[in-house]
């Protein structure tokens, strides 16, 4: 029979080797990307506007449109979603068929692909409301796509919170508002803020949606009313199209590059909210 120390080190070496397989893929991943990538990467490249479908210039507008489109949804996704997960743990009945279905809603929309939410949103925003492809179409069909996943997380974020944090303050005269505000929600920010950072991810990443949303124009997006092209269309165009495979991994690094900056000025946000509380 093995010894229980022998044990706890053959699973803590499995342990570790796991996540050094993994670390290494994904390393391994920027790496090829890198190296295929930065030959073609300048300062002319990020601040030019493309000419002749991808094919020169640089690929300005469409940071610009992926900054743009990925804001407002932010700005419409995010307080939707925190107000559903504090309503459903905070003021929701256990037995409540409204928070039931709620949930539901939640956990079907997480499992929907993001093509079916491009082909709702191009009927329904683009034709129906009359929006046309535009950031505001794109937007909202974004919403819609990340509002699960800022739901979910936030709801789990409050759930962490300990009951005993509510119930002396609600002993000490605070009001239900007042303890979610002051007691429950600062603790609760890191776990939030997680799900936005994972909501991020998903909004720079997304290409069927947008097509049909935002559309795939080259212009500077000037107004929500206004066609834009991300950076993740601009690769799928330049790649499946065969406009430049060198320029397109030139934009993959780049959107790497653009995600792991948000990445850390999120954590570095995360790190001076908990200094503060």
């Amino acid at each position: 029979m093995v010894p229980t120390k022998s044990k706890e080190k053959i699973l803590t070496a499995i342990f570790w080797l796991l996540a050094l397989i993994i670390v290494g893929i994904l390393f391994s991943l920027i790496a090829y990307i890198a190296v295929r990538g930065l030959p073609g990467l300048s300062m002319d490249f990020i601040l030019q506007a493309p000419s002749r479908a991808g094919k020169e210039g640089g690929i300005s507008t469409t940071i610009v449109g992926t900054l743009y489109l990925t804001a407002v949804a932010l700005l419409l996704a995010v307080p939707l979603g925190v107000a559903a997960a504090i309503y459903l743990e905070e003021y929701a009945r256990p037995d409540s068929k409204f928070a039931w279905l709620v949930n539901l809603t939640a956990e079907t929309l997480a499992g929907i692909p993001s093509i079916i939410f491009g082909l709702f949103g191009f009927v329904f925003f683009v034709i129906f409301l009359g929006l046309g492809w535009s950031i505001i179409s794109g937007a909202l069909t974004l919403a819609f796509m990340i509002l699960p996943t800022i739901t979910r997380t936030a709801q789990e974020a409050i759930l962490s919170v300990p009951r005993e944090y509510r119930e002396n303050s609600l002993a000490l005269g605070a009001g239900k508002w007042q303890t979610v505000c002051r007691v429950v929600i600062p603790p609760a920010l890191p776990g939030i803020i997680t799900g936005i950072i994972l909501s991020i991810g998903r909004a720079v990443g997304e290409t069927a949606a947008i097509i049909l949303t935002a559309g795939s124009s080259l212009n500077m997006p000037l107004s929500l009313s206004d066609s834009t092209r991300t950076m993740s269309v601009h690769l799928y165009l330049l790649a499946m199209e065969g406009v430049s495979l060198e320029r397109a991994f030139t934009t993959a690094f780049l959107i790497i590059i653009l995600i792991i900056i948000i990445n850390y000025l999120a954590n570095l946000s995360l790190r001076r909210l908990a200094a503060n509380n």
